[in-house]
């Protein structure tokens, strides 16, 4: 029972942020594999959750962007004007964390597929990367 109550956290401390998933799972010792899997499952939860049942979320979004200088001097913002869906997709996860990069998305009216398919791109790519960064890590930590 122990093994599905550290997946349940990790995969819970996904869903709100994936800097915070990825630690927990190497504390809780488990496979770097499992724990990738579970962390980008978690914030995929978020991204879904966010994206397709957030209306009223993104109506508010809407009208805070609107009154705070329009939101156009934001590093999202800039990302978004930049790039695009597919900049916003890929690099929020690491930035911003996968529920407000979505909350973001919707704010700037992103079309809801094409969002959810960029910011699973950008949190399975990070979520291995930050996995690969932790393992090795952790094994020169060992080393040394």
């Amino acid at each position: 029972m122990n093994t599905l109550l550290a997946w349940a956290s990790v995969l819970g401390s996904g869903v709100l942020e994936l800097w915070v998933a990825i630690p927990l799972g190497f504390t809780l010792q488990l496979h770097p594999v499992t724990t990738a899997i579970l962390s980008a499952l978690g914030s995929l939860l978020s991204a879904v959750i966010i994206i397709f049942f957030g209306s009223s979320l993104r109506n508010w979004l809407i009208q805070r962007f609107q009154r705070k200088n329009g939101g156009k001097d934001s590093r999202m913002s800039r990302i978004w004007n930049r790039y695009g869906i597919i900049g916003l997709g890929f690099l929020s996860p690491l930035l911003t964390g996968a529920p407000l990069g979505a909350a973001i998305g919707i704010s700037f009216n992103a079309e809801p597929r094409k969002l959810l398919l960029w910011m699973a791109v950008g949190i399975i790519f990070w979520s291995c990367v930050l996995t690969i960064a932790a393992a090795y890590g952790l094994m020169a930590l060992k080393l040394a």
